[in-house]
């Protein structure tokens, strides 16, 4: 039986918003990161060409020998960059945390390992990084034909999150948004429809998110929800259903009402429309750069120059907060 080849993809995206997204981030001195378990080609030449855009400085966590030797099989130059030697992934994982909590790194990333295995470490409850604040994702989208990135939270961390927890998950959002300094922040509730249902929990979800944020409990933007995937991006959509918001047809934070569906959207994006993904973690002491191994280079760089605006914003926030 002859095999069929799949056709050869097309490569739509221009990735100009990632492009202006590494641009920014270059403009502040980089961040001081812990790499945890760069064991393969991938992620190690990924960490070392952000660390050549300026928009990291590794420490990479592992087992010494392996790296060095995958470097050396790859031609990667690593002679700049500290090494801490760690046994297996885990201990990668513990080690990288480590430095974070000295004050030695300003943001964690992970390498070659699990993702259960670096977040493992990371809420650990004595040794983790854990705040006050709901650990969570966001995906930072670079969609074609879109006039700026589009956040999407959350679709790696909380799996069916409830309202206390979407506070934190919608906070964290907005706090990337002005990070990135996206001007405006305009946050869709979505589900499956516009209208509140008694019967579909994550529109009174979404009512009730918008309330609090009447009542300041959530800052920094401006939300409407509940809103249809449809009439949150599209203004003709929102026009043709009639709804008068500053949000319907101009979101740009996307909050989902639960992983699955995060996932899916994030992911149709991907490989339906040639969208890029930047994946970032927030909630945590410090932004930790959770990247896949089947994302591109431009991906993974634009993952580095979020988690170093985040860093950047941070800093400034201490410099403020001394004077």
């Amino acid at each position: 039986m002859s095999v069929i080849e799949a056709p050869p993809r097309v490569d739509t995206n221009d990735h100009d918003k990632f492009h202006k997204l590494v641009a920014t981030a270059q403009k502040h001195a980089p961040a001081k990161t812990a790499v945890a378990h760069p064991c393969d080609r991938s992620s190690l030449e990924g960490v070392v060409e952000a660390a050549k855009l300026k928009l990291i400085d590794p420490i990479l966590v592992g087992p010494e020998e392996r790296i060095r030797a995958v470097a050396a099989e790859n031609g990667l130059d690593i002679s700049r960059f500290e090494v801490v030697d760690a046994d297996y992934s885990q201990d990668s994982a513990a080690k990288a945390v480590a430095l974070v909590r000295e004050g030695r790194a300003e943001a964690l990333m992970k390498g070659s390992l699990h993702t259960d295995e670096i977040m493992g470490a990371v809420v650990a409850r004595e040794t983790g990084l854990r705040t006050s604040r709901r650990i969570s994702h966001c995906f930072v989208m670079d969609v074609p034909g879109h006039d700026q990135p589009l956040i999407i939270t959350d679709a790696a961390v909380n799996i069916a999150p409830d309202l206390k927890v979407k506070v934190d998950i919608v906070q964290n959002a907005i706090d990337l948004a002005h990070a990135l300094t996206q001007g405006e922040v305009r946050v869709a509730i979505l589900s499956a429809m516009e209208t509140v249902n008694p019967d579909v929990p994550s529109t009174l979800e979404a009512a009730a998110l918008c309330k609090m944020a009447d009542r300041g409990q959530i800052t920094g933007a401006i939300l409407d929800g509940p809103l249809a995937l449809d009439n949150a991006i599209s203004p003709e959509a929102a026009k043709i259903k009639k709804i008068d918001s500053p949000v319907a047809g101009r979101a740009n934070v996307l909050v989902v009402p639960d992983l699955e569906a995060g996932n899916m959207l994030a992911k149709s994006l991907s490989f339906l429309a040639d969208a890029d993904a930047a994946g970032i973690v927030l909630g945590a002491k410090v932004p930790i750069i959770l990247t896949s191994r089947a994302d591109e280079e431009m991906a993974r760089l634009a993952s580095c120059a979020v988690a170093q605006l985040l860093v950047a914003a941070r800093r400034a926030s201490a410099s403020s907060a001394i004077q």
